[in-house]
């Protein structure tokens, strides 16, 4: 009986594309609340960053 390896539901590109949206995400939503605005605000500071921060390493990480 052969065990088969699974597959990785991403590869390591798209994993690390991730992480640095993630980690542009936390930080911008952070400063935002910090800087005195609304935790809503920094929530949708958080998102419009990450997809931002995605699109840009996504053309700039071959």
């Amino acid at each position: 009986m052969t065990s088969k390896q699974p597959r990785p539901l991403l590869n390591q590109r798209a994993a690390m594309i991730f992480l640095l949206g993630a980690l542009c995400a936390a930080g911008a939503g952070i400063l935002t609340v910090v800087a005195g605005a609304a935790l809503a605000t920094g929530a949708l500071t958080a998102g419009g960053t990450f997809a931002g921060a995605v699109v840009f390493f996504h053309s700039i990480i071959e």
